[in-house]
């Protein structure tokens, strides 16, 4: 892989002063919040100063001011004069005398305001970007060439450069599975920008063919009783793969769903049943096995439907489906990685196809090609590079069976497990030792952690209080074998 270059970074700086042409009118405010300082008050002209920001809209949130934005980037960073496109961002803004953390899912952004778990904990500012190539962030024509871990991670960089003036207090990156990968690839590249970061289930598939640590976690997770129950209906959907694929024709007909990119109805069907079991212990919880079928051999048709399609959803492998998602699978397959795993409880002969490469969900007319250095790359950095970074997994995640860890060159790094949680493992879901200090470091990181916290991090809390509408929780829900 190529490493960020020295150089680079005057090149960026420059860039900022990029054409703006195409970037969306701005519009006006929908509301303010109240009163504010003379200074808060204007954060909007702030924004609107930079060169290559443009608003495309404001939402209320009492306590905060709430943006919605487009950012002029170009299209590749190592040569800038190849054309631009232009990125959403969206500001929860706070104070400018708070701290900032800096987010992203790895796929599109939300434009609905909201706070992950960090920027309650430190009281800030929060910055989210869509990743390049989801759309609407995509350059036309789009050069898929243009789409790995540098590029995106050099659109961080610009965003922050272009902000840190505005915001100067100290900065955090964070997000969730490939939110969380992103934001240790942003880290790897710019180790100079952030402050901190905070890696929630990021898969690390280091070797992309050496996926037993999977095949070790689905034999093991959870109880025997529940896996049987998965496993069962798993296997009776594929025995009766002939009468359900009917039902499956209708159900695309009725929708006006294509399966152009997979190829086939029957290599969809078999790849949404593959995902089963996967799908349940990715959004699922132990208690929740009381919702599977536990006698999957006298179920009904409609049973074993309903049960695949609430946990994989029929619709994950058309064309319709694929589509959003066509930017992560093009990155599965040339840089990111992508599980295989073996269903020993599953006869060869009702196998077709097994788990189908990244390859068959992003159109032909795409060109790919792996690249195997890329995530070792990222690996061995961590090992021994890592600095104020912080892992958190789920126990009965299934992302997390090939996870980032840390050698001996980490310093104020952590990995901590959430007992029994899923890919919506968070800080406030570890044990209360590992919460604690959790907390205090993304405090400490963050410059805001009181002398108290300093001296014994056991009594590190969030310094804001929990908003149900804000703080998001759940799992970021999406189709199986995502992350």
């Amino acid at each position: 892989m190529r490493k960020a270059l020295r150089w680079l970074l005057a090149l960026t700086v420059s860039i900022g002063t990029l054409s703006t042409a195409g970037v969306a009118t701005a519009a006006q405010p929908e509301a303010t919040n109240g009163p504010a300082s003379s200074t808060e008050a204007d954060i909007l002209n702030q924004l609107l100063a930079i060169p290559g920001m443009s608003l495309i809209q404001e939402k209320p949130y009492a306590g905060y001011r709430y943006f919605v934005l487009n950012y002029t980037q170009p299209v590749d960073h190592r040569n800038p004069s190849k054309g631009t496109f232009q990125q959403r961002i969206t500001v929860l803004h706070k104070g400018v005398d708070r701290p900032t953390v800096f987010y992203t899912g790895g796929y599109n952004v939300s434009t609905t305001p909201s706070r992950r778990e960090p920027t309650q904990i430190v009281d800030g500012n929060q910055v989210s970007m869509e990743y390049r190539f989801f759309t609407p962030s995509r350059p036309a024509p789009a050069d898929w060439s243009k789409l790995d871990i540098w590029q995106a991670a050099s659109d961080q960089h610009r965003i922050y450069q272009a902000l840190k003036p505005l915001y100067s207090h100290n900065w955090i990156a964070t997000g969730g599975s490939k939110g969380g990968m992103t934001a240790t690839y942003y880290k790897r590249f710019y180790p100079g920008d952030m402050d901190g970061v905070v890696a929630y289930v990021a898969p690390n598939d280091v070797v992309n063919k050496e996926d037993s640590a999977y095949d070790r976690f689905f034999a093991t997770v959870g109880t025997k009783e529940c896996r049987d129950r998965l496993n069962g209906v798993q296997r009776e959907a594929l025995v009766r793969r002939a009468s359900l694929e009917n039902k499956y024709a209708e159900f695309a007909a009725d929708n006006g769903y294509t399966f152009t990119t997979i190829g086939t109805l029957d290599k969809a069907y078999e790849a949404v049943v593959l995902d089963y079991v996967w799908g349940f212990w990715q959004y699922s919880l132990l208690k929740d096995c009381g919702t599977i079928p536990g006698d999957a051999k006298n179920a009904t048709d409609q049973q074993i439907w309903d049960s695949v399609n609430a946990i994989s959803g029929f619709d994950a492998y058309t064309d319709q489906g694929l589509e959003t998602y066509t930017p992560y699978y093009y990155q599965a397959g040339t840089q990111l990685g992508a599980p295989t795993i073996q269903f020993p409880h599953i006869e060869k002969k009702l196998i077709r196809y097994g788990y189908q490469p990244p390859r068959n969900f992003v159109p032909r007319s795409i060109p790919m090609k792996f690249q195997p250095s890329a995530m070792r790359d990222v690996d061995t950095w961590v090992r021994q590079h890592a600095n104020h970074m912080l892992f958190v997994y789920g126990e009965n995640d299934p992302w997390g069976s090939e996870r980032f860890r840390l050698g001996n060159g980490a310093r104020d790094s952590y990995v901590f497990t959430a007992p029994g949680m899923n890919h919506g493992a968070n800080v406030a879901g570890l044990v209360p030792d590992e919460k604690a200090l959790a907390t205090a470091k993304i405090l400490e990181w963050a410059g805001v952690a009181t002398p108290a916290v300093q001296v014994n991090p056991s009594v590190a809390k969030p310094l804001a209080g929990f908003d149900a509408k804000l703080d998001v929780r759940d799992v970021e829900r999406e189709p199986a074998l995502r992350p």
